[in-house]
């Protein structure tokens, strides 16, 4: 009919700048819906970036001094298992980074549903330590840290 022509390419929601959808077309002109990454997921992944790196890189690098400043001294072999765990926090750190400078949902929804499965086993674990291990009372703010990010990605997996 003549309209081969228009392109939706560049047609965007109103609701865009929240993050929500965006409107394009292939090839064959066929309106594709693409859901766009929430504006308050990118800034839980660029928090979990920031506070991935220096708690990721603390613990891998100077678990000694890091554990230390809060009285919990420790020694061999647990300062190997807390560098093991400063890499892993720097491994799901990086998945933030991919995740903050992506546009599209599909693309981070498995980074998501890592960080949901990550951060509540670590949130369980770190209370079961300090209720039942007695470790030391600034521990808490971990086990806070990493319940409010479980709750922060779980709310933006199951809104979007």
């Amino acid at each position: 009919m003549g309209y081969s022509s228009f392109s939706f390419h560049s047609f965007r929601s109103a609701e865009e700048g929240r993050g929500v959808r965006k409107y394009s077309a292939n090839k064959g002109g066929e309106i594709l819906v693409e859901k766009q990454i929430p504006y308050g997921l990118k800034i839980t992944f660029l928090v979990h970036l920031i506070a991935g790196i220096i708690f990721g890189l603390g613990q891998l690098l100077i678990p000694e001094i890091m554990m230390g400043m809060i009285s919990f001294f420790i020694q061999e072999p647990t300062i190997s298992m807390f560098r093991m765990v400063g890499a892993a926090v720097l491994g799901f750190t990086t998945s933030s980074w991919f995740g903050y400078k992506e546009t599209l949902w599909d693309r981070v929804k498995i980074v998501v549903q890592a960080e949901i499965v990550w951060t509540i086993l670590a949130t369980l674990t770190m209370l079961w330590a300090l209720i039942f291990v007695g470790l030391p009372t600034a521990l808490w703010m971990n086990a806070v840290i990493m319940g409010a990010f479980a709750v922060a990605f779980t709310t933006f997996y199951y809104r979007t």
